[in-house]
């Protein structure tokens, strides 16, 4: 089982080009299937129909619909790969149902608020320097919190106004920055950055005090520190202000298209859950200011 499952792995890697995270997650979730097998002493290339579902009924006593829905997603695919490389001549998977899940809406910032957000850093220190680039970049480009930290300096064109990420799987996109980001990061590239540096030559973009590159989790502790003194109450992490970057296009007029491409969504029905808060709004709105609403 663990040369197949390597196998798959390996594929997921090379011919599928998916993101570390999404690898990861697929590991995990097939080492529960196969701890599952271990137990029941199965054999991945014998096991049948019932004896599969009797494994997706397990798990849907001990997790959440969002995990057995992930779970699920993963055995399918590992069976579907079994297939196509001729390990297995029909898919006992094939028929799998996976839970129906319901899309929250994502939490987003009002105009009011990102502005307020955006106003807190200090820009007469580095750090300062350095966090407003990083906000304003993030607002104006709608980037992954793993793909902002991940910046090099190569990645900024601030004369051509664009920056340049790679996003899930590897795949680049050109993302426009917009006036005020270019200036803070413009202003952050002259002063903080060089005083953070300490003399080394590192390429990426955003450093932390030491000199080293930011992290994810550096960056959760640095937005929510300045949601705070914004007087935001609502919940605030990066995500927020991606939402928010789509949400106020959207809210704008912007093509749903361009949306998706900027946000790196492969599938554009992703990027749709944004239209449903756009008329969340609109009705908000109307309610609020309609004289017979």
């Amino acid at each position: 089982m663990y040369e197949l499952t390597d196998q798959f792995i390996n594929y997921l890697r090379l011919e599928r080009g998916l993101a570390d995270n999404t690898i990861q997650a697929y590991s995990r979730d097939l080492l529960k299937f196969t701890q599952f097998l271990e137990k029941s002493d199965l054999n991945p290339l014998q096991i049948s129909r019932e004896q599969i579902s009797e494994y997706a009924g397990a798990l849907r006593k001990n997790l959440s619909a969002r995990s057995v829905a992930r779970n699920i997603s993963a055995t399918k695919m590992f069976f579907r790969f079994l297939s196509s490389e001729g390990h297995i001549k029909e898919n006992p998977a094939r028929l799998l149902e996976t839970p129906r899940l319901s899309r929250r809406l994502p939490d987003i910032l009002s105009m009011a608020e990102v502005e307020r957000l955006l106003a807190q850093p200090d820009p007469s220190t580095p750090m300062g320097e350095r966090d407003h680039a990083m906000l304003e970049l993030l607002y104006a480009t709608g980037l992954r919190v793993s793909e902002l930290v991940g910046l090099k300096v190569l990645n900024i064109n601030l004369e051509a106004g664009y920056v340049r990420t790679l996003g899930k799987g590897s795949k680049e996109r050109l993302v426009p920055m917009g006036e005020k980001a270019i200036q803070a990061v413009r202003v952050y590239l002259a002063n903080g950055r060089f005083q953070l540096l300490k003399e080394a030559n590192l390429p990426y973009l955003f450093l932390n005090f030491r000199g080293r590159p930011l992290t994810r989790q550096g960056f959760w502790k640095i937005i929510k520190k300045y949601g705070k003194l914004a007087g935001i109450k609502k919940e605030i992490t990066p995500h927020s202000i991606r939402h928010s970057f789509a949400s106020h296009l959207l809210e704008a007029g912007a093509d749903l298209r361009a949306v998706q491409v900027m946000l790196g969504h492969e599938d554009i029905s992703t990027t749709q859950i944004y239209t449903h808060v756009t008329r969340k709004r609109l009705k908000e709105l109307h309610s609020k200011c309609h004289p017979r609403p």
